[in-house]
């Protein structure tokens, strides 16, 4: 168990640690964050979140999407576009292993990136992506297969409803897409 958030009390006040370096040795944590406190460490008393109060890890949609597609880019979302044009063979039409890359729309600020695992036909997809739906209440959570529709007048890929987890369908919103990056490198054989 790696615990990222935790809360310990120093002299009966409860206080949030954030990325502090934390081990687990037989159950228990032990916190090591001297330079925090000065000189002296004060004495802790800690406890360990039991298994069902621990959080489940939260993902950003760009590290999901850069180890499922072996597509080697960094940064928010939107930026994503731009890097693979001088990198990385880009379309717009889908490919299976292909990035789906959203452009900055409402609430989506710093775009949204889902890597394409199947093909059904000429206008829907199956995603793989992170931090879209809310589910079991908690957003930055894996979905595997998730439709998304093209849903653009000229049927280009510049728009795309998604399914939505706590809806059970397609959401509501068209969501602007820029195309998508392949894996292959500019330059190189399409695959």
């Amino acid at each position: 168990m790696r615990l990222t958030v935790g809360h310990f009390v120093i002299g009966g006040r409860i206080k949030e640690v954030k990325k502090i370096l934390s081990f687990t040795l037989t159950g228990f944590v032990i916190l090591a964050a001297p330079h925090a406190f000065g000189q002296s460490l004060p004495a802790l008393s800690v406890r360990a979140p039991s298994p069902s109060t621990e959080l489940r890890p939260y993902f950003r949609s760009e590290p999901f999407a850069r180890k499922v597609s072996g597509i080697l880019l960094y940064g928010d979302a939107h930026t994503w576009w731009e890097q693979a044009k001088s990198r990385y063979a880009t379309g717009k039409v889908p490919r299976i292993g292909a990035v789906m890359t959203f452009r900055p729309h409402r609430s989506l600020r710093l775009g949204h990136v889902a890597t394409v695992s199947r093909v059904l036909d000429n206008r829907s997809v199956l995603l793989d992506h992170a931090n879209w739906s809310p589910i079991d209440g908690r957003r930055g959570q894996i979905e595997r297969n998730a439709i998304a529709v093209d849903v653009s007048p000229a049927n280009d890929w510049s728009a795309v409803r998604v399914w939505y987890q706590p809806l059970g369908s397609l959401g509501k919103a068209a969501w602007p897409v820029e195309g998508f990056i392949f894996s292959n490198r500019v330059g190189t054989p399409s695959q």
